[in-house]
């Protein structure tokens, strides 16, 4: 196990960065902001219809005026009271195909499927922000004097609105709502359950975005956070600003989020995980408090789970 923690240890993780003594109020403002928000949306058939699926291209205004993309697939073979499911993507991913879609709309599911922002779908991004955006986004808007301008506090508000917008439809069961993500997705399933109370199921496969500065002092510069390491490089080599850093970091740390969810939680994780250490995972799960599960893969790492997808949709079946 590389250089994490053993399997006690991680079970009594508590993190490592801060949370703003702000944090709270900082999301109650973003949520009054989200509140304002049109529900509207606009709809397109997709070119790919099917027996038991009817798919588009939907697209809404997120916080900010960002035109955002989403897949949304519905079945043919229910017509009311359906349950719905939001996914969400892996970091510089996108909503992908739509046969994973389908597999669940036959299964009875309005399905959305989520473009994030300015990465590799077709939502815009559209934020304007001070410094540098090297290598990724986890680092956007952190110069700005204002933290409102983070860009994951844009992407969570819009996990939030897709799942606002999903349960608006006549057609889905507001309480028989769920959502899924993997990596990057994992962390915004935990995100939009936080932001969201009505959402009652989550699944989420070793979670991106947690317990930052656990990630920078365990020195896996090949990770998916590689771009903490060149912001410090780049632009505060001596490391004069590192408290500051991570503590605006905590406003898009899921791990501060954690202890809002009401949602019934499971969670997937492989113990060699690189790219999201368990460490990291743990810290965020430990502070869950509604009902939670987490299936441990012992030889697995941010790879393709054997069974998992299995797993997730037994517990979404049961919604």
């Amino acid at each position: 196990m590389y250089n994490d923690m053993s399997l006690e240890g991680l079970r009594s993780y508590q993190g490592s960065s801060p949370k703003p003594t702000d944090f709270d109020s900082y999301w109650s403002r973003a949520l009054k902001e989200l509140d304002e928000q049109s529900l509207e949306y606009e709809h397109i058939p997709a070119n790919i219809q099917t027996d038991v699926a009817e798919c588009f291209h939907l697209y809404f205004t997120g916080v900010g005026g960002a035109r955002v993309y989403a897949k949304l697939v519905k079945p043919k073979q229910i017509k009311e009271h359906r349950r719905g499911i939001v996914m969400f993507h892996g970091y510089s991913g996108n909503s992908g195909d739509w046969f994973d879609k389908i597999a669940y709309a036959a299964q009875g599911f309005t399905v959305m499927a989520l473009d994030c922002r300015g990465q590799g779908g077709l939502s815009e991004d559209n934020l304007p922000v001070k410094g540098t955006t090297l290598r990724g986004h986890i680092i956007r808007g952190i110069d700005n004097p204002d933290p409102y301008h983070l860009y994951f506090r844009y992407v969570f508000l819009d996990t939030a609105q897709a799942v606002r917008i999903l349960m608006s439809m006549e057609d889905v069961d507001e309480d028989r709502v769920g959502v899924m993500g993997a990596s990057q997705g994992g962390a915004l399933a935990i995100a939009s359950a936080a932001l969201e109370p009505r959402i009652k199921m989550v699944a989420a496969t070793y979670p991106f975005l947690s317990d930052y500065k656990r990630m920078y002092e365990l020195d896996i510069k090949s990770s998916a956070y590689a771009e903490l390491v060149d912001y410090f490089k780049f632009f505060d080599p001596l490391h004069e600003r590192e408290k500051e850093v991570f503590e605006r970091l905590g406003y898009i740390d899921i791990q501060n989020l954690a202890d809002r969810i009401t949602a019934e939680v499971l969670w997937i994780t492989g113990l060699t995980d690189l790219s999201c250490p368990p460490s990291t995972q743990f810290a965020a799960y430990n502070k869950i408090r509604s009902k939670k599960e987490m299936l441990i893969y012992h030889e697995y790492g941010h790879e393709f789970i054997r069974g998992a997808g299995d797993q997730i949709l037994q517990k979404m079946l049961t919604l």
